[in-house]
């Protein structure tokens, strides 16, 4: 029997692979609440607008919406609030140099639990033109072609 990885996957941000080039994966830990963490489990979690920045040496999440628990009452916290992320200094350093020399983004695009806790994999990216996401289509509609030519 295979071992398994401990690794739950719960969110994807479809819209990032859409909108940007991925230059760079990382992941991080997020710090969470309880109610939020029982609100990621059962998949209450929208990542599509969500960014990453950087104030005084700490890197939060913005936009990452969680829905509040049902059964949470007065623990449960604002669904829009800013979420820190946990990583070590010198890679928030080299990212937010990345994002000010070169005009890069931080864009979240993954969420899921591993060996137990919430991890978020950032991506260091470059925002797609429209020619460059029109390439990308035609490129799909290529190979999906040269798929079904050969299951005839």
């Amino acid at each position: 029997m295979a071992q398994d990885s401990g690794i739950k996957p719960v969110a994807q941000n479809k819209k990032a692979y859409h909108d940007y080039f991925i230059l760079e994966t990382l992941e991080a830990g997020i710090e969470l609440f309880g109610t939020e963490v029982k609100s990621i489990r059962q998949g209450k979690l929208n990542l599509k607008d969500a960014w990453c920045f950087v104030k005084d040496g700490e890197m939060f999440v913005n936009g990452m919406h969680i829905s509040p628990y049902e059964q949470g009452n007065i623990f449960n916290r604002d669904p829009m609030r800013q979420k820190r992320l946990l990583l070590h200094k010198r890679e928030i350093r080299r990212l937010y140099a990345a994002v000010k020399q070169e005009g890069l983004a931080i864009i979240p695009l993954k969420v899921y639990f591993s060996k137990g806790k919430a991890k978020v994999e950032i991506g260091l990216c470059k925002g797609k033109k429209l020619y460059d996401k029109r390439a990308v289509a035609a490129q799909k509609d290529a190979k999906r072609a040269i798929e079904r030519g050969m299951r005839r």
